[in-house]
């Protein structure tokens, strides 16, 4: 699964590479965005990319509860595409998730060392993530998912899941305004070829959510 993550990029970084034309609305750096607080997300309106935030833990539609989120940060890819929960946003329902590098915990013995995982060739990527909205009287949320998969070879030493992070050329693609066929898309998922990544190990630190500032992706050497 995935857990936790940064996004650390100016402003002007995520506006330019992700072809936005408005300003991110009270945009704040993170060095430690845990489940239930909300995240950059960029979906498509059928007219234009649109920038904003979703809460992380996606309540369905038809959550009579909406604690339900706690338990939903992360789909599998591999059962997205039936899953009640998942298959109908998979269908229309798609957007990006921004970030600059996550954190996995690598079990050694009986302790659990934290690493942050970014990609080698570029900083700055998005997630693959679902949304919906949810009401309840007056009470409404916009919450998302990430999606996961198998970890490939390089992350399969440090935990058995990993996020789907999109290509950048497929990044548009994934948020196009139109219904597609949930089975098609688990195999356009499937298809996807992982980019090369780097990990260093960090601080315990980093395991509250509280804590957010630089010592949480300050280097450590065991």
């Amino acid at each position: 699964m995935c857990g936790r993550f940064t996004l650390l990029a100016d402003e002007v970084d995520i506006l330019s590479q992700f072809g936005l034309e408005n300003p991110l609305p009270n945009y704040q750096p993170s060095y430690n965005i845990a489940p239930g607080q909300n995240v950059l997300a960029i979906i498509h309106d059928g007219k234009n990319k649109r920038a904003g935030y979703l809460q992380w833990g996606l309540i369905p539609s038809w959550a009579k509860d909406e604690k339900v989120g706690y338990k939903m940060i992360n789909a599998r890819s591999e059962t997205a595409h039936i899953k009640p929960s998942f298959k109908s946003l998979l269908a229309k329902k798609r957007c990006l998730i921004i970030a600059d590098s996550f954190y996995e915990w690598q079990t050694i013995g009986k302790a659990k060392q934290p690493k942050r995982i970014q990609l080698r060739d570029r900083e700055l990527f998005a997630f693959a993530g679902l949304w919906d909205k949810w009401e309840r009287g007056n009470e409404k949320r916009f919450t998302c998912t990430m999606l996961t998969k198998d970890a490939n070879a390089f992350m399969k030493d440090i935990h058995h899941r990993m996020p789907i992070i999109l290509p950048k050329e497929m990044e548009d693609e994934w948020i196009k305004p139109q219904v597609f066929d949930p089975n098609k898309l688990k195999q356009w998922l499937d298809d996807i070829e992982v980019e090369p990544m780097k990990a260093y190990d960090v601080s315990t630190y980093v395991n509250k959510a509280s804590h957010n500032d630089e010592q949480c992706i300050e280097p450590i050497i065991l």
